[in-house]
């Protein structure tokens, strides 16, 4: 079966996926993250290869404590960027909240060596919370 292009069969361009994209992200920067998962999950289907919305579709799904949803977008970003720091650190949030402390405490220590302190400091946490 092949993909179908919904935005050729809309007549979307490619400035009309950034617009909606930007208005997704508008609400999440307002905290309004049930506003703004539909603007992402409308994303995910039109633009299959973008692994900044299903990263970004996967971190609204555990904001909203729906974990296993959450999987489904975590596997389809790391498919397209396999090393994304943010990826994985939802990844290892997503093993927590799943109660898969071993996968998540793995994950942990491999990400509190990550230069970015934001990563890194978070992964620290959940060592010393679920270790």
């Amino acid at each position: 079966m092949s993909k179908i292009n919904w935005c050729k069969i809309l007549g979307w361009t490619e400035e009309q996926i950034e617009d909606l994209r930007y208005t997704g992200y508008s609400y999440i920067r307002q905290g309004k993250y049930d506003i703004a998962l539909p603007f992402f999950e409308a994303l995910a289907i039109l633009d299959t290869e973008s692994a900044y919305d299903a990263q970004t579709l996967s971190a609204l799904y555990l904001q909203l404590n729906r974990p296993a949803d959450a999987m489904i977008y975590l596997d389809r970003a790391l498919k397209l960027d396999a090393e994304h720091s943010p990826t994985l650190l939802n990844l290892m949030k997503a093993f927590f909240m799943l109660g898969k402390r071993e996968e998540g405490l793995r994950l942990a220590h491999i990400l509190k060596n990550e230069r970015d302190a934001a990563i890194s400091n978070v992964a620290k946490a959940l060592i010393l919370a679920y270790g």
